[in-house]
């Protein structure tokens, strides 16, 4: 087993027990709603000091529907994890067209070297 796959394997496991070990332990069991978001308990912090307090500004969209909601944010986490994945693939392949031409240089200066090291061998 390669170094990059035993790597793999070790980060699918972290993101695996990322996702599973909070359910397992029943994280968030005393609360009503285990799993909502960083705004969600944001605003209830915010509530609970401060009951009188008014918001500075107002959502330009606000969503009819948490499942919209749920929608629209898992588009933006994809379209996100595309442009990432996209960028990332192509650093890759740049790096690997600028080592395949390197090779071909390399390779094309030395049939003349290896015909003369082929000539003596022969000669011999």
């Amino acid at each position: 087993m390669s170094k990059n796959t035993k790597i793999n394997l070790l980060l699918l496991l972290a993101v695996a027990a990322l996702a599973v070990l909070p359910l397992a332990l029943g994280l968030g069991d005393h609360k009503k709603e285990p799993f909502t978001g960083a705004d969600g308990e944001a605003e209830t912090a915010i509530t609970e000091i401060e009951p009188d307090y008014e918001p500075w500004f107002s959502p330009l969209y606000e969503p009819p529907s948490g499942e919209i909601e749920s929608a629209l944010f898992s588009l933006q986490a994809a379209l996100g994890s595309g442009f990432l994945a996209y960028y990332f693939g192509l650093r890759r392949g740049r790096r690997q067209g600028e080592l395949r031409a390197l090779e071909r240089e390399r390779d094309s200066g030395n049939p003349a070297d290896g015909t003369a090291e082929e000539s003596t061998a022969e000669g011999a």
